[in-house]
């Protein structure tokens, strides 16, 4: 289906399927213990628009555009950026996974109420702060 080989070694392909795929940043991490399994950072590439929350149905009236999503936790998500095929979106989910996996994704702009102490240990994982 995907082309998911050059996927940074911290990233895992957690689900994959014809219009949609799930991307997952060490899930050996966050297992409760070291880091909460809610905030394990996601991609979805999704063909159609998702609601807000993963796993809800997609919008309507998108179903022939691929969505990358990054959600750091349910109610916070990065924008969606857009592509035209599916062979373009796993190249973009890719892309945003070495982007993160490199500390250049800003996930600090995304919270409307920082959560310091996570995020201090979010940057010591990806190299970023």
């Amino acid at each position: 289906m995907g082309d998911f080989e050059t996927l940074p070694e911290d990233w895992a392909v957690w689900n994959e399927a014809d219009d949609r795929c799930v991307l997952v940043y060490r899930p050996d991490v966050f297992d409760t213990n070291a880091f909460d399994a809610a905030c394990l950072p996601t991609i979805y590439l999704t063909r159609g628009r998702r609601s807000r929350r993963p796993g809800r149905q997609r919008a309507p009236g998108t179903a022939n555009t691929w969505y990358v999503t990054l959600f750091l936790e349910p109610e916070v998500e990065r924008e969606a950026e857009t592509y035209d095929t599916r062979p373009e979106a796993v190249a973009g989910a890719v892309a945003l996974a070495e982007r993160f996996a490199a500390g250049e994704v800003d996930y600090r702009g995304l919270y409307q109420v920082p959560r310091e102490a996570y995020l201090d240990e979010l940057d010591a994982l990806t190299g970023g702060g």
